[in-house]
């Protein structure tokens, strides 16, 4: 059980940093079109990631 918590913990940090690494590369224009700023990218990541 606790092997398999860290694994999750693992893949949540890895999704969480493949969501800030794909926000991060869109334009400013891009972003916006999606209703986001450069501010919210950490926060939208880490809702990503949690799901």
């Amino acid at each position: 059980m606790f092997v398999t918590m860290i694994a999750a913990k693992i893949r949540a940090y890895l999704r969480y940093r493949e969501t800030v690494r794909e926000l991060s590369r869109l334009t400013d224009r891009e972003l916006d079109d999606l209703g986001l700023s450069r501010t919210e990218i950490p926060f939208v990541a880490r809702t990503h990631a949690a799901v």
